[in-house]
């Protein structure tokens, strides 16, 4: 768990953890398109298949286990480090991001506590948050690799792996709040006792890139049946702007 800064004075009330992809910045926009050509690209190499077998699993994976990592290594064996190195090189990085100027301001006005919580490797996450000025505005960067349990990878959502880091942070679910684009991971959130804010400022564009797209929006109808505002009954707030949070947290659990 790295922490890019350290701080003198006593801790705030609200704790936030941000997830980084889709939610940080728009990887919807080039990056998730390059990523999964590179995990398709390796699952063709590993697995010796063909590229349309190959997607199928990747996608198979990632509903099957929140993770296609999870995927190929409790069915086939794959070693995580090799996986997240060879799938997040991205030696063009810089070309492929894009985030909102807006919201990195209103980043940077949110008081309180900032931990990024992100199921991408550490080197991509530091990559990532340096290319656009954003480290030095949290206190750590909780990556996949600081997500394993008596030797098993949990990554989001599992619930366990949420507990654990929150007792390492030596932090109470009721002072925390999880700012997240992915609607399954705030239900486990939920779960544990955090707040839980679905954010929404970059979802047309992940809707499109998502395969079972029309899946995930008769899921969405669903949520929308069973929830008030457009929102599942576990998610204590929607927003498309960074800028709302302050606000939200001045509401207090539900």
């Amino acid at each position: 768990m790295t922490s890019p800064r350290h701080r003198a004075e006593a801790p705030r009330r609200t704790v936030w953890l941000f997830d980084m992809d889709d939610t940080l910045h728009d990887a919807s926009w080039r990056v998730f398109e390059r990523m999964n050509a590179e995990m398709s690209l390796y699952i063709q190499r590993h697995l010796e298949v063909d590229a349309q077998r190959a997607d199928q699993l990747r996608q198979l994976f990632w509903r099957r286990y929140g993770a296609t990592l999870l995927g190929l290594m409790r069915e086939h064996g794959v070693r995580a480090e090799h996986f997240l190195r060879e799938t997040h090189r991205f030696a063009d990085l810089s070309r492929l991001l894009r985030a909102d100027a807006s919201q990195r301001a209103a980043l940077r006005r949110l008081p309180g506590r900032k931990y990024v919580l992100t199921n991408a490797p550490r080197a991509y996450a530091l990559r990532v948050l340096r290319e656009f000025g954003m480290l030095r505005e949290f206190d750590g960067v909780i990556a996949i690799e600081d997500m394993r349990q008596f030797g098993s990878l949990r990554p989001k959502p599992d619930s366990r792996m949420l507990r654990h880091v929150l007792r390492r942070l030596g932090l109470r679910p009721a002072q925390c709040v999880l700012v997240e684009d992915t609607i399954g991971h705030l239900r486990a959130a939920r779960a544990v006792g955090l707040r839980g804010v679905w954010f929404t400022r970059y979802a047309h564009r992940a809707q499109r890139r998502q395969s079972a797209a029309a899946a995930a929006a008769s899921h969405a109808v669903r949520l929308r049946r069973r929830s008030r505002h457009g929102r599942p009954c576990y998610v204590h707030a929607r927003t498309a702007s960074l800028w709302h949070l302050a606000r939200i947290a001045r509401r207090g659990p539900r």
